[in-house]
């Protein structure tokens, strides 16, 4: 999923996130409004984990839940 259609599907894809990543608050939600750098940096800043690590999680999460 590119950055243009996950802006475009945010409402609709936005509790799959949350489920996700629980430790996200609705602040961190309504901050990153669908912009994947800005997810990937919070998903890092709240979980503890690495650039590189955080990107995976986030592209296996949207990968799964594309065609939904």
């Amino acid at each position: 999923m590119n950055s243009d259609e996950l802006k475009g599907k945010w409402m609709q894809i936005k509790g799959k996130f949350r489920e996700k990543w629980s430790k996200l608050t609705d602040d961190d939600w309504e901050q990153v409004k669908g912009n994947k750098e800005k997810i990937i940096g919070k998903i890092q800043e709240k979980y503890g984990i690495g650039k590189e690590q955080a990107e995976k999680e986030f592209h296996e999460f949207c990968d799964r839940h594309k065609n939904q």
